[in-house]
């Protein structure tokens, strides 16, 4: 094997992918890139009984999204594919019959319900069915029947399964299976209480195991990065190496996202229940279910990386903002934790909150721009200025219309418990004489609207909550916003007057 990095995300195409799934494929993109290696995308789509159309686009969007695209993969053959293990059948047959050859295997004609009554029968005595050394000479195997038996059942065309003879008391094998983990040190599996997996299905496809370790062989794959959920199978993957005289590489799995609250991995229906995606972006099911995505519901790619990136991996420092080149040069196996990360979706809106403030207005603007066109709205020449002003209490585009619809819109209805506090009976004679200073101004810029509206507030002795607040309920319809003034010169003389004879109207 070539001691050229090479790290592989290999997701099955059965739905739309997790966030877990996209950590684990932005780690496997970190470590390639840092040590000048490929990170590669193999779809692992033996299982056609699952296989979702549409999903095998979807990963690669959104790999794209978020800036890790893969260097090999679908669209970018390189010299090691296909790519989708359904296109590689034939080469996963030999193997199994090598290992048949070779007696690490062997056929099972077991039927589902012979299995089935064996797990039943199991149950009633209070233990639990594992087809294994134990009790696989009292199976129906090619160990348990003759040779010519096993023959004819083949030439009958009887159905069997392929299945990995993981132990054998009488051959003196290693009792114990060590795998040398780079995050979690040594791990250890007692062959005799491990099952004999199928590696062979009846329909003629590999199951994941089988196809997995022909994959990483013959794509040369370094380092195998993946959730932690793989690492029960790590004792038969690397037994299955030995089997074939392979060179193993090296493993690393990564610890599980858990719920922001109370136990367990983080499920959809923990993004339901609490009104956050889980997966990056949209996923729109053929029984016309919609399942939100990040990048739909207004996060930054770079926002939802950075807080992957930290789900599980600590820099060591207090630093917490990395963009992509920087994960790249600090990130570090050595450095994932073991245990399980929480996920705070508090703490990926400050992320967004974040990025948002470090673009610049003019990208803003066009992003902005597209959600005014759905709204029906005109472009705004103010449109930089306006998201000066309203940037910093906002987290996403969406929230520029929360913040600053008034820019676009005249209020309709002005806030109850604020009209009660600001309305007077005075007010709408002060508003009047307002009016009239404001149509004498030449200079409609909000410093001078600042200076000669308060000069005229303390040359009357007025005082200022007395016109301010009135002023504002008048252009904005509630007490929110920037400087009232500031919102003035951005509205327009003509605009402005007309809100506040609005207000007047309504008053009298």
């Amino acid at each position: 094997m070539s001691k050229k990095v090479r790290v592989r995300f290999a997701p099955s195409p059965t739905g739309p992918l997790h966030i877990g799934g996209v950590r684990t494929a932005l780690f496997n993109y970190l470590f390639a890139k840092q040590c000048g290696g490929k990170f590669i995308l193999r779809i692992e789509d033996t299982d056609q009984n699952r296989y979702v159309e549409g999903a095998e686009a979807y990963i690669v969007e959104t790999l794209n999204w978020l800036n890790i695209p893969f260097d090999e993969g679908i669209g970018k053959e390189g010299l090691y594919g296909p790519y989708r293990q359904s296109e590689r059948k034939k080469m996963y047959q030999q193997y199994a019959e090598q290992l048949i050859s070779r007696g690490k295997a062997y056929y099972a004609f077991d039927t589902n319900d012979e299995l089935n009554f064996h797990r039943k029968d199991h149950e009633k005595k209070g233990k639990t069915f594992i087809y294994n050394w134990h009790n696989r000479e009292k199976l129906t195997n090619s160990i348990s029947l003759t040779k010519e038996e096993v023959e004819k059942k083949i030439a009958n065309g009887e159905d069997y399964v392929v299945r990995f003879k993981m132990y054998d008391p009488g051959q003196n094998t290693e009792e114990v299976v060590v795998a040398e983990d780079l995050i979690r040190g040594n791990v250890s599996f007692k062959k005799e209480l491990l099952d004999d997996k199928v590696l062979f299905k009846q329909d003629g496809m590999p199951t994941y195991h089988l196809a997995n370790i022909v994959d990483d062989h013959f794509m040369e794959i370094s380092h195998v990065i993946r959730g932690e959920e793989w690492l029960p199978s790590v004792p038969l993957h690397i037994e299955l190496y030995k089997a074939l005289d392979w060179e193993i590489p090296k493993f690393a799995h990564l610890p599980l996202i858990m719920k922001p609250v109370g136990k367990g991995k983080l499920s959809k229906r923990d993004g339901d229940k609490m009104g956050f995606p889980v997966f990056p972006i949209q996923w729109n099911s053929k029984k016309g279910e919609v399942f939100s995505g990040y990048r739909e519901d207004g996060y930054f790619s770079e926002a939802v990386v950075n807080m992957l990136a930290l789900l599980g991996w600590n820099p060591g420092t207090e630093q917490e903002i990395f963009n992509l080149e920087e994960l790249i040069k600090s990130f570090s196996l050595a450095r994932v934790n073991k245990a399980g990360a929480k996920f705070d979706p508090e703490k990926t809106k400050w992320f967004q909150h974040h990025y948002l403030q470090e673009r610049d207005n003019k990208s803003l603007s066009t992003l902005f721009t597209n959600l005014l066109i759905k709204k029906g709205i005109d472009h705004n020449k103010n449109l930089e200025k306006i998201i000066g002003l309203i940037k910093e209490r906002s987290s996403f585009i969406a929230d520029f219309w929360e913040q600053g619809s008034y820019f676009f819109e005249a209020p309709i209805i002005y806030n109850e418990k604020a009209a009660k506090k600001a309305f007077k009976e005075k007010t709408p004679q002060l508003l009047s004489k307002l009016v009239v200073l404001l149509e004498e101004c030449v200079d409609f810029s909000s410093e001078n609207l600042t200076d000669k509206t308060k000069s005229w507030i303390t040359e009357n002795d007025i005082g200022f909550g007395n016109v301010m607040m009135p002023l504002r309920l008048a252009l904005v319809g509630e007490m929110k916003g920037p400087d009232v003034f500031e919102i003035a010169a951005i509205l327009g003389k003509k605009e402005v007057i007309s809100r506040i004879n609005k207000v007047i109207a309504f008053l009298s």
